[in-house]
This record gives C-alpha cells, structure tokens and sequence, in this order.
C-alpha cells in the first residue's frame, strides 16, 4: 500500500473522515464513574430526598458544604446522566432526584447502592490504579494499593475493621438487589437445612428465608465477620439464621442438605476452588447439593463484557477469576458432585446447582 493511499472504514470514509467516538466514550469512561462516587459521598441525592421538593444549585452547596461553582458543575453532569430532574422556577433551575437516584443512591432506600458505591471509590478504584502492574506480574495489587502485605487473600482484604464492614456492606447491596433472582433460580424447597458459606452480612441467607419458609440457614464465616454480621445486620426476629464461625478451608464445616457459595470461588484459584468444594462434598449430607452463585462469563468468551470486567478486576484484587458454566461445572465434577445444570437469571449473577449422589 503507497503511503498516499486512504483507509477505508467499514462504513467505506476515508480514514481521515472518521471520529473515534467509542474510543473517546471509553477514555473518559472513569469521569463518568467519579462524578456519580462524588455526587453520593457529598449526599447530593440524600439532601434532595430530605428535602421533599426541588432545590436549586445555591441551596444544594450549602447543604452539602460544597462551592457553588463545583456544585452547579456537579449537578449538570448529573442531570446529563439523567439522575436529576430539572424545572425552571422564576430564572433558577432547581433539581430533583428521578426515581432511580431515589432508589438505588440515597442511603436510606432499601436498595440503596450507595455502600456498593462507596467500596468502587475508595477500594476498587484505588487497585485499578495498578491494573497494568496487576497484568504484567499476574497477581492482585493490595500491597502497592494499600501497603497491606499477606499471604492470605482475606487478611489483606480485611485489613481492619472499617475494610471488613466496607465489605460487607457491598455484599449486602449486592444481595438486597440480585439475591432473589440467585436464590430462586432452581426450586430449592427440598433443601431445609441450608449453610451460606461466606455469608457475609447474611443478605443472602434473609433472600432464602424468605422465598423458602421452612427452611434454616447458617452463615459460616470468618469470627470477626460474623460477630459484626450479629451485631449490625440481625434482629432478633432473624429467628431461622444462625451462626457458625471458623475458615472454610481449615475448619470442620456445619452438616446441610445445601451449601450456598455466593460469589466465592471466584476469588480463588482452580485448586483452591476443588479443595473447598471437596470439603463441601464431604460436609454435605447424601442426596444434598451446592449452590454456585457467581456472574458467569458465555462459552465462546465473547462476553458480557461486565463478567469480563469482573474477571479483570479478579486479577487485580484476589487470587480468582470469573469462569463459564463448563469451567465450573470441571470444577464441581473434580470435587464429585453431578447433575450440574446452570441459570443465566438476567442481571448480574447467575446461578449453578450441582448434586451429591444418594
């Protein structure tokens, strides 16, 4: 090809004639990604639900202790990523929430993503800041992150009590939103002695508490995570949850016709995975099952492009990967578990049943 010679795009412009739109969406992609974290850690979203009407720019900063330019400037990028309505009253522009900042990003709301929200700030973001580190070396990127140095993946991400409650407050958001559709993807009546395996904040175990009333959950999880799962997330009318603390690696599991690990083997490595799910085979009373809840990746590896996000950010904080239906289930007949059937549920998690043999 002469060096005068045009390149055609597949819309057959010349090379020159092109705009590199999708490019530059992607470029500026992490502005977008600020501006919502900032507009929840100020509470931009929380004062206008407070408020009970629309509040203009001058009543917005100073509520939420800000400049008035910063805040003028804030709420016209919210109102371009359609989280904000505006009305004209009288020359001033005043602003109020759509229903979707209503819902997912005041604190207050039950489905409130505002937690979730603040674990991408202030941890996500932080370790993607070493993304290339993280691919050149193949390991997660905690100790450039954070100074935290562990051979253990839950000491690091756990590093204090303020990490630990960050945590689970992401899964509890997590959970609150997806967990029903997981919970409820397979018919699980037959199972009613269930152990939430991870539990967390024990979100999951509420889901199937409720969509299954004769059956009893225990959240098995590290001691310091479940003492702040009793004291910050239960009441006492959580009367079929209970806890079991110990390290599902080393410590004897609690006996359960269904073991649910949601969003665990995802942190791990394929060995790690088979030594854990081994454990649970052997925990597992005969005829019992496993439920996998994880955001699964199609067979060809042509996306969702989120799932192959996620298995990027795997890299840079855990030990893990997201995987396909196939690689789960390779993983699931290693550890000798059968009848493996798999649901894509729509939204972000889907969800994995494997069987013990009678």
């Amino acid at each position: 090809m002469s060096e005068s010679q045009e390149v055609d795009s597949p819309e057959g412009r010349p090379a020159a004639d092109m705009y590199p739109k999708k490019i530059l969406e992607y470029m500026e992609g992490f502005l977008i990604s600020k501006a919502v974290f900032s507009s929840c850690e100020l509470g931009v979203f929380d004062v206008l639900l407070g408020a009970d009407r629309p509040l203009s720019a001058e009543e917005l900063s100073e509520a939420v202790g800000a400049s008035l330019d910063g805040t003028q400037r804030l709420l016209a990028v919210c109102t371009g990523l359609k989280l904000l309505h505006t009305q004209q009253d009288g020359g001033r522009v005043l602003y109020s929430n759509t229903e979707q900042a209503r819902v997912y990003l005041t604190r207050s709301s039950p489905l409130s993503l505002y937690q979730s929200i603040q674990y991408s700030s202030r941890t996500i973001y932080l370790c993607w800041h070493y993304l290339t580190d993280a691919i050149r070396e193949g390991r997660n990127q905690y100790e450039r992150a954070f100074g935290v140095q562990s051979k253990d993946l839950f000491e690091a991400l756990y590093s204090s009590d303020e990490e630990i409650m960050k945590f689970m407050q992401l899964m509890n958001s997590i959970w609150n939103i997806c967990g029903k559709d997981v919970v409820t993807a397979f018919d699980l009546s037959p199972f009613k002695v269930i152990c939430d395996l991870g539990g967390c904040s024990g979100a999951l175990a509420k889901q199937c508490t409720s969509a299954y009333p004769e059956c009893t959950v225990t959240i098995f999880d590290l001691p310091k995570v479940v003492h702040m799962s009793r004291a910050q997330f239960f009441t006492k009318a959580d009367q079929r949850i209970n806890f079991h603390d110990g390290d599902f690696f080393k410590d004897p599991l609690p006996v359960a016709n269904l073991y649910i690990l949601a969003r665990i083997l995802h942190d791990w490595t394929d060995q790690r995975c088979i030594e854990l799910l081994t454990r649970v085979y052997k925990a597992c009373k005969t005829g019992g099952a496993v439920l996998l809840v994880e955001a699964l990746l199609y067979e060809n590896g042509s996306g969702p492009l989120t799932v192959q996000l996620y298995s990027l950010n795997m890299l840079v904080q855990t030990e893990g990967r997201e995987r396909t239906p196939a690689q789960y289930s390779a993983l699931l007949e290693a550890a000798g578990f059968f009848n493996i059937q798999h649901r894509f549920t729509g939204k972000t998690y889907d969800a994995i049943l494997g069987y013990k043999q009678e």
